[in-house]
């Protein structure tokens, strides 16, 4: 795996709808859930989502404090 994935999961805003501006890593559950049953965007922006996304399913939110933090 690709260690910027992690930090741009921490720094990427969403770019449109309902939670536009939201940093990914910040976006809630049900929103990614949506995402996956629905199909992610394509290209990075998909990939990132889909990261979250199992992250979030993984309960391994608190490996993107430490990242958080150094963002700050």
């Amino acid at each position: 795996m690709d260690e910027t994935v992690l930090i741009d999961v921490c720094r990427t805003k969403m770019p449109y709808g309902r939670y536009a501006g939201r940093y990914l890593c910040d976006l809630p559950e049900p929103y990614l859930v949506w995402y996956k049953e629905h199909g992610f965007p394509q290209g990075r922006l998909g990939m990132l989502l889909n990261t979250m996304y199992e992250i979030k399913l993984n309960g391994l939110e608190p490996l993107l404090d430490p990242i958080k933090l150094c963002l700050k």
